[in-house]
């Protein structure tokens, strides 16, 4: 891992914030081919860790743009005219961001110390579905505060992007 001996070598990276963004490597049950990449994903996280490198691992779940003008449909290019595969049994829920929002998000939790060291949270596509719609990996922990910290809880000022006003784009 290069960049985190250069991060230590360098010595003066006050913080670390890796390209960490969809779901939380440390909370997924997924299965492969995802799988190898979520592990990955979870070594560095503990290398930067082990290292004592300061950090903000920004975890969002799902990006609205890239799966919401599909209706999360494996394989679609635009919005399905005529059929929708429910994934599940429809009642899962997951969690989609829009992406102004995760940088938003980001920009503010750079020097914020309320984020220092802390999470904020096709056949890869459908292991990332199966992890999301079959074990509902984006809901099924809560956020401990030694850990990780919830966007909307630690700036509620910013008005973020709604699945309903996300989907009104695309109508």
């Amino acid at each position: 891992m290069k960049i985190i001996a250069a991060i230590k070598e360098a010595g003066n990276i006050k913080r670390f914030i890796p390209s960490d963004f969809g779901n939380d490597a440390d909370h997924v049950h997924i299965v492969e081919p995802a799988k190898a990449t979520f592990d990955v994903e979870a070594q560095i996280r503990r290398t930067v860790e082990a290292e004592g490198i300061p950090y903000t691992f920004v975890s969002c779940n799902f990006f609205a743009g890239y799966y919401l003008p599909t209706l999360v449909q494996p394989g679609a290019s635009g919005l399905p005219a005529d059929k929708v595969v429910i994934l599940g049994d429809g009642n899962t829920k997951a969690i989609f961001v829009d992406e102004e929002d995760i940088a938003t998000f980001t920009i503010k939790g750079v020097d914020d110390p309320r984020m220092l060291n802390k999470c904020s949270p096709l056949s890869i596509d459908l292991a990332i579905l199966h992890s999301v719609y079959i074990n509902g990996d984006h809901i099924n922990f809560e956020i401990k505060p030694t850990v990780g910290v919830e966007a909307t809880q630690i700036y509620p000022d910013i008005k973020y992007t709604t699945v309903d006003e996300y989907l009104n784009r695309l109508l």
